[in-house]
């Protein structure tokens, strides 16, 4: 039996709502989700930015889905008596210090209105996420805004080779149908993908190649 690829739009819809109450991490009851072309638009409201975050990576998971509209609104913390914007800052000081892939002292953040600004130097975008990822898990926070700055020695330009072998030994990706451009530290990615988990692996394994301190991903989503 040969199994057809395409799906329509409420194929699509129906299996990311059912991926939604199946992902632990989601209060799908809350989520409102439509199907356009491909376009899965996930809104409602949900309880903290972590719920928010794993409602779009469930959505990314599904077959069929090229792209995500994010209209989810977090609910507001006076609502719930969490932490006041003092408190945010004073716990983001603590995860930035001890999150071990942020470099000591690198980053800097600051709070208005339950949302977190992160601004200073790192060398990799591993380390930019890291900082992210610490504060999308504290009480309280709405939003993220990711401002911090990728600085890479200007003698370190990313070796085109260096990353088709990466994309050639990543089991998860079809390289032959990436293509890359390499612009001194900037990476542009073109082509075609199968889903979203495709997409996302070869646009990470763009990002840990050396002296990149940006990634254009112009990849297509065919399925």
């Amino acid at each position: 039996m040969t199994q057809t690829l395409h799906q329509t739009d409420q194929e699509i819809q129906t299996n990311v709502t059912e991926e939604l109450r199946y992902d632990p991490s989601c209060k799908a009851g809350r989520i409102e989700v439509t199907t356009n072309g491909g376009t899965v638009k996930l809104s409602g409201e949900v309880s903290n930015l972590r719920e928010r975050i794993a409602a779009k990576r469930s959505a990314m998971r599904v077959r069929g889905v090229t792209a995500i509209s994010d209209e989810m609104t977090v609910r507001s913390p006076g609502a719930t008596g969490d932490a006041t914007d003092a408190d945010i800052t004073q716990a983001a000081r603590h995860m930035l210090d001890w999150t071990v892939d942020v470099p000591a002292r690198t980053v800097t953040a600051v709070v208005r209105d339950h949302k977190v600004t992160l601004s200073g130097t790192v060398a990799w975008d591993y380390q930019r996420d890291a900082a992210s990822r610490a504060m999308a898990n504290l009480r309280g926070v709405t939003a993220v805004r990711n401002d911090i700055v990728l600085d890479q020695p200007a003698s370190s330009t990313p070796a085109k080779t260096a990353i088709v072998a990466a994309m050639q030994r990543n089991a998860q990706l079809a390289p032959q149908s990436i293509g890359i451009d390499v612009n001194d530290h900037e990476l542009v990615l073109r082509g075609n993908v199968r889903t979203f988990a495709e997409y996302r692996e070869a646009e990470h394994t763009a990002w840990n190649a050396a002296g990149v301190t940006s990634v254009q991903n112009n990849l297509v989503i065919t399925s």
